[in-house]
């Protein structure tokens, strides 16, 4: 939700937008590249990423769209994308895919986050760096885990991935640590609660919420086990969507889980004048 209207993507490049939920329109988009993920930072300027490491952007509120970045030769798709204001955003993808640009887009600059790297290959790195940057490159390009969502948080910065991955920069994005593995599947989604603690989700319904300093995580006994695509705050209680229709939440009441009658995924979902809007494998 963009504070004007509502902005999809999905397949084959597809846009849409909608004012009131109900009807919508489909945006000019340049590309036919499947689109996983989009962001705003204002009413008019956004951005959309997918794969063939495609990065999109609009100044007209999301009814057209321009190229920043179409990467086809790399095979990677770009699976999250947002910004810190309208010139600071970050792509975030496949292993380890990183891009950062300080100029809302112009420019992107892969980054490569060395303290992710395995103890085991640091040394061998930093001799191939030297020996042969063209292999290091290549090296480099598969050696690090998926990264599915990127969530920032004024100057602290939140990133889960594949493997267990859950890392944090409390400097905006200069430096990372690595959290101590508390589970080691997929992360797909992260989100901040009203009281400053995380609550993280993945694969098979696997779901997490952590203490205010990000140093215990505890699961949360969902008695589902479909893939958690999404995490929602909205007020004091969270919303997960995940795939088979299933509908999570969490409030001081504890937990509840529901199921929509279609049994389709649902890989998104944002309140939107007192409703939740859910994009699912079906529309919206």
């Amino acid at each position: 939700y963009t504070g004007a209207q509502l902005v999809a993507v999905g397949k084959h490049g597809t846009i849409v937008t909608s004012k009131d939920g109900k009807s919508w329109q489909q945006a000019k988009v340049p590309v036919q590249s499947l689109l996983t993920s989009v962001t705003f930072a204002s009413e008019k300027k956004g951005w959309a990423c997918g794969h063939d490491a495609t990065i999109l952007n609009t100044d007209d509120g999301g009814q057209s769209w321009q190229i920043q970045q179409h990467l086809p030769d790399i095979e990677k798709p770009c699976l999250d994308i947002t910004f810190a204001n309208e010139q600071i955003g970050y792509a975030v993808g496949a292993y380890g895919m990183m891009y950062e640009t300080t100029d809302g887009g112009q420019n992107w600059t892969k980054r490569f986050i060395d303290a992710f790297v395995h103890p085991d290959d640091v040394t061998y790195l930093a001799e191939l760096k030297a020996d042969d940057p063209a292999a290091y490159e290549d090296e480099t390009a598969f050696i690090l885990p998926h990264f599915n969502t990127l969530l920032i948080d004024g100057s602290q910065y939140l990133l889960a991935g594949e493997m267990g991955l859950f890392a944090v920069s409390d400097d905006a994005g200069k430096n990372w640590r690595k959290l101590p593995e508390f589970y080691a599947g997929s992360l797909f989604t992260v989100s901040k609660t009203a009281d400053g603690r995380v609550v993280t989700a993945g694969l098979r319904g696997n779901a997490f919420v952590s203490d205010s300093e990000l140093s215990k995580f505890q699961r949360l006994a969902f008695d589902k086990t479909a893939t958690i695509n999404q995490v929602l705050t909205v007020n004091e209680q969270q919303y997960l969507f995940a795939n088979s229709g299933v509908i999570h939440t969490r409030s001081e009441a504890g937990l509840s889980s529901e199921q929509l009658k279609n049994g389709k995924s649902i890989m998104a979902g944002v309140m939107f004048e007192g409703q939740l809007v859910l994009a699912t494998e079906n529309g919206t």
